[in-house]
């Protein structure tokens, strides 16, 4: 089967088993300034797994794009990339564990005919000190599961994933894992959870490719187990559930409302239908591959690294820019650069010849389409943007060339000097370190790697100082403050025009900070009008209330305020505050989270600060007091 196949029948499995199927999120997260792009398939949902309702209901499926900028340097084995896809699906306060992993169990065997004797599951072990038992229930299921497919199914503990190493297999399929493993929160182990935080147990499953495929050369003398990474096995999906929340002394409690939260890789799942782990291999990346062997005039199996790393980054590229998020030297657009010049250092490397990413990108484009329509309607600017980023980088080369014949002068290069080729000239340091270790010269890799990092995180601040609907975090009072920046806007409008649009906000549980379109200073007695449409809003109280609609038709209506349409998907969410009164204070495009009823909105509403942000936006900062 195709991985577009897959897809498919995944959410068409999941729709006939009652959920809703929901549109993927942007890879730019919104209200999350903790991370710069969507990394998981829960990421989205968090506000739904908080309590909020959801506007489609209680069983809800997806398939999640996702970007991890930490595995740009782990790309180039056969199971790292920095885009993927995750199949999820959601539990809000419905079923629990006996009908998530039959159903799961069913899809893979069923539906993307895996082999049930190659499927190998990992529980939670429990944890005595903090009174949480040991996952028997899950157990008890997966063995009647595997029970009705004939296979036998014998649980046995391992503990840590050293402890594996030693113990092996024990002719298990069942295998008890401890928190570091099979415990699921934001933060991680229970232990380190904070006061107030959810988390629970999970099942992992992992797919068996035969003993052959042990070749990590660490695992060479240790025993073979499920969660290692050996190159055996390989974890294709996790159910998660979330049913504990930590109280004020540190002990865990079960929540009233239980969810569950899964999430399978796509292209995992399409390597085990494969038979094959490199996930290079399934179609979705295959015909990247062999584009590239037809421009270079080399085989995948020449230079795997090289074509591994070409094929990840043009296709992370592409689904960026597809996001709005384009080339820069900070923020997201940091990684994007990053992505296509190593792609031009790779494809020199094979020999490929210049210009021809946007070629592979067309082709990305055309795998993709039927799905994300997004990608065909931006086409144009995708494949010139590729061009032109290809285009500059190669400029760039030849000034970092110059440069770098300057400096070979020395007997060696320090680590600022190629940081400093990198962040202004554009050249990466694998290419710096050949062409410096080649004229017998010697370099700082551990200063230029500080550099990095340093410069990673200022971009990361960066980013959660200027993001777009940006919260602190998801706590009561940050959503009290987000639902009042709604009120606040469309007083705005209200006093100051229609061509009022959001332009940024950061938003904590202290104040909220929100930009806007206008050119001229806001005069006092205007802002203290808007103060009072807001508090006469909270006072009067009221609904506020969710609806689907679908982005063209939510574009073309005039009452919905919107601004970033495109970062939402196809399908988008518009929330709408009715007063008591009946009268509509805002209706706004937006991801969430919100208060119920505006009278949960306690304090007063107040603008202390007025100021210029930028040309043609201005500043507000509030508070409630």
């Amino acid at each position: 089967m195709s991985g577009n196949e897959i897809r498919e029948k995944y959410l068409k499995f999941m729709e006939q088993n009652g959920h809703a199927v929901i549109p993927s999120s942007a890879l730019v997260p919104e209200n999350d300034p903790t991370t710069l792009f969507t990394g998981s398939g829960m990421q989205p949902l968090i506000p739904y797994l908080m309590g909020e309702k959801h506007p489609k209901g209680t069983r809800l499926t997806d398939s999640q794009k996702c970007f991890r900028a930490n595995d740009i340097e782990e790309v180039g084995d056969n199971r790292h990339t920095t885009f993927f896809e995750m199949l999820g699906n959601w539990s809000l306060g419905d079923y629990f564990k006996k009908d998530q992993l039959r159903w799961f169990f069913t899809f893979l065997v069923d539906e993307a005919k895996l082999d049930p004797s190659r499927i190998y599951v990992t529980v939670f072990a429990g944890d005595e000190a903090l009174g949480i038992p040991r996952d028997d229930e899950s157990v008890a299921i997966w063995q009647d599961l595997f029970a009705e497919r004939g296979v036998e199914a014998k649980a046995v503990h391992i503990g840590s994933e050293e402890d594996g190493y030693d113990v092996g297999m024990q002719g298990g399929r069942i295998f008890y894992y401890d928190a570091a493993k099979n415990w699921w929160s934001r933060s991680g182990k229970p232990e380190v959870m904070p006061i107030g935080e959810i988390g629970g147990p999970d099942s992992e499953v992992f797919y068996d490719f035969g003993p052959e495929h042990a070749t990590h050369p660490d695992f060479k003398d240790k025993q073979p187990h499920p969660n290692s990474d050996s190159g055996q096995f390989l974890e294709i999906g996790n159910s998660v559930f979330i049913e504990y929340i930590k109280k004020e002394d540190g002990s865990f409690a079960k929540l009233p409302q239980s969810n569950v939260d899964f999430g399978g890789g796509l292209e995992r799942i399409a390597a085990a239908e494969n038979s094959d782990p490199d996930v290079f291999k399934v179609d979705l990346l295959w015909k990247v591959v062999e584009q590239i062997e037809s421009l270079s005039g080399k085989k995948y199996d020449d230079d795997l690294v090289a074509f591994r790393v070409i094929t990840d980054h043009i296709r992370g590229a592409v689904f960026m820019i597809g996001d709005g998020v384009f080339p820069a030297n900070d923020q997201q657009g940091y990684f994007v650069r990053r992505l296509l010049r190593r792609a031009v250092r790779y494809a020199d490397q094979l020999g490929v010849p210049a210009g021809e990413l946007k070629n592979l990108a067309e082709s990305v484009i055309h795998t993709y389409e039927t799905h994300y329509r997004n990608l065909s309607d931006k086409k144009d600017n995708i494949i010139d943007t590729i061009a032109r980023e290809e285009e500059q980088f190669r400029r760039t080369l030849e000034k970092g060339l110059k440069e770098l014949e300057k400096l070979s002068a020395k007997d060696s290069i320090s680590g600022e000097d190629a940081f400093v080729l990198f962040t202004t000239y554009g050249f990466p340091f694998e290419l710096t370190e050949e062409i410096v270790k080649g004229r017998g010269l010697s370099i700082d890799r551990d200063s230029f790697a500080a550099k990095m990092t340093e410069h990673q995180e200022l971009s990361r601040s960066g980013a959660e100082q200027k993001f777009k609907g940006g919260l602190a975090d998801h706590s009561e009072k940050v959503v009290q403050y987000h639902t009042a920046t709604h009120l606040m806007l469309a007083g705005l409008r209200k006093y100051l025009g229609k061509d009022i649009h959001q332009a940024g906000s950061n938003i904590t549980g202290e104040r909220l900070r929100f930009d806007f379109t206008y050119g001229d200073r806001v005069e006092r007695d205007t802002l203290d009008k808007v103060e009072e449409f807001v508090n006469s809003a909270i006072k009067t109280g009221g609904d506020v209330t969710i609806e689907m609609l679908q982005k063209t038709t939510a574009e073309s209506d005039p009452t919905i305020e919107g601004s970033f349409w495109d970062r939402y998907p196809d399908e988008v969410k518009v929330y709408t505050m009715t007063g008591r009164n009946g009268e509509v204070f805002s209706r706004e495009l937006c991801g969430g989270p919100h208060v119920e009823k505006l009278e949960d909105i306690t304090g007063t509403f107040k603008i202390v600060k007025e100021e210029s942000s930028s040309a043609g936006v201005r500043r507000v900062k509030a508070i409630l007091e």
